[in-house]
């Protein structure tokens, strides 16, 4: 991507059987509004169940959506923390509440619930080019699990690009920066948040550099001040700047579509009990 182009990167998280036709007419709206590439979060197992058996219709939508443009990234396992952060708990745990799945986890458990969820996805025939946790609450074992199956990462203030497996068990390598940019949401935690987040989202359209990063989910679509604050986002951002996927910010090229191996044995709720 030329360093000059001003972009617009839209995330629309928590992608899962229940969610699916909120986020089906949030991508429509966006598309709307001009926004013709979007980075699509998919929870692998919400409720512990494959996605090619309990909603076929998003797996789909999820194909045709790729074949459009939009990229596909893994949002961790389950969204759900299983694990107690302790009684000191990180400040991930604290930002990320009951979503900071993998706070609290040992590197066995992370690296199951990773790769549990890729061949999740894998299966569907809808691999994932890169990995966000939920509530972007990184530990070093989840970043350690990354090195192999993702080309990008995304954390609350820029992508980056996951490091190799040797990398991943050298102290003293860091993840690159493929691009700096914060992320701004409307999904303020609390009353208070929540009542700020569309002036916080106004600014962060105003203040953005060479990228503006947004993040939606499912429930902005039920709170027409939130809708209405992005739309003005949107409206400004539209002879500026030109829409864009993860993948092309870190400057990767997406995954081909591959066929689904809906007929492959799925891997059982045991599994997905042990992973997490």
């Amino acid at each position: 991507m030329p360093p000059s182009l001003r972009t617009i990167a839209v995330a629309l998280h928590d992608i899962e059987p229940a969610t699916f036709e909120r986020c089906a007419l949030i991508r429509d709206w966006l598309d709307d509004h001009g926004v013709d590439r979007v980075t699509l979060l998919v929870i692998p197992a919400r409720d512990l169940h494959p996605l090619h058996e309990r909603s076929p219709e998003m797996v789909d939508w999820l194909a045709e959506r790729r074949r459009l443009g939009d990229s596909i990234a893994q949002h961790g396992f389950q969204h759900r923390r299983l694990r107690s952060a302790g009684w000191r708990p990180p400040l991930q745990a604290l930002r990320g509440g009951r979503g900071a799945e993998f706070v609290g986890l040992d590197d066995t458990e992370t690296r199951r619930a990773v790769e549990a969820g890729w061949r999740l996805l894998k299966l569907a025939g809808i691999e994932p080019d890169g990995f966000v946790a939920p509530a972007y609450a990184y530990t070093p074992a989840l970043r350690r699990a990354l090195g192999v199956r993702y080309r990008w990462w995304a954390s609350l203030l820029g992508l980056h690009g996951a490091l190799t497996l040797e990398q991943a068990h050298d102290a003293s390598q860091r993840p690159a920066w493929r691009q700096l940019a914060p992320a701004w949401s409307l999904g303020g935690d609390g009353l208070a948040g929540r009542a700020l987040s569309p002036a916080l989202l106004r600014t962060g359209g105003l203040l953005a550099g060479r990228t503006l990063r947004l993040d939606l989910h499912p429930a902005d679509l039920q709170r027409p001040r939130h809708m209405l604050a992005l739309e003005w986002v949107l409206q400004r951002a539209a002879h500026r700047r030109t829409a864009a996927t993860y993948d092309e910010l870190a400057d990767v090229e997406p995954r081909a579509l591959q066929p689904s191996a809906l007929k492959t044995e799925a891997p059982n709720a045991s599994t997905f009990g042990s992973a997490a």
